[in-house]
């Protein structure tokens, strides 16, 4: 088990599913078939695991896609009466930009920096982030598709389905 690294975040997506029950291995498993089946280059699956608050808090486990320095960390879990689902989408800063991120309070900001001027986005780089968000958040909801339907539960509506982006592009 891979321990999880911090992350600059870009979009998350969440959602739950009630009166559904599966285990978390289970629901990763298939988002693995799910995403091997779209040939995606480059990607890389493990399990990583993220504490639920404090350094003495509980870990859960999630299943990471990575590709290159973008990483999607995707929960299945329960919860109440159903199943959570969500994914976070980020970039795993490297060499020096790591370091300050690691820096409480202030690593965030200078990381900010270095990315916005150091470092600019292209669109080469923008357009190959947003289809492999497009390819993972297909996966996991092909996944979510074929459970609510197989369990003849509720199918997510268009606004259910839609990711929450952050500053994938204004970076």
């Amino acid at each position: 088990m891979a321990k999880a690294t911090p992350t600059l975040i870009f979009s998350h997506w969440y959602n739950s599913i009630e009166n559904f029950h599966t285990s978390p291995k289970q629901f990763y498993g298939q988002v693995e078939d799910a995403v091997a089946k779209r040939q995606v280059p480059d990607v890389k699956l493990f399990r990583v695991d993220w504490r639920e608050g404090g350094i003495l808090s509980a870990k859960r486990e999630y299943l990471r896609v990575r590709r290159k320095k973008l990483v999607f960390d995707i929960c299945g879990a329960p919860f109440g009466t159903g199943f959570f689902v969500s994914w976070w989408l980020g970039e795993l800063p490297s060499g020096f930009l790591a370091f300050l991120v690691g820096i409480p309070f202030i690593g965030v900001f200078f990381a900010w920096l270095i990315t916005r001027f150091i470092r600019p986005e292209t669109y080469y780089k923008l357009d190959t982030a947003n289809m492999f968000q497009q390819a993972i958040h297909a996966s996991v909801l092909q996944v979510v598709d074929e459970v609510t339907s197989a369990k003849g539960l509720r199918a997510l509506s268009e606004l259910e389905r839609k990711p929450i982006l952050r500053e994938f592009s204004r970076r």
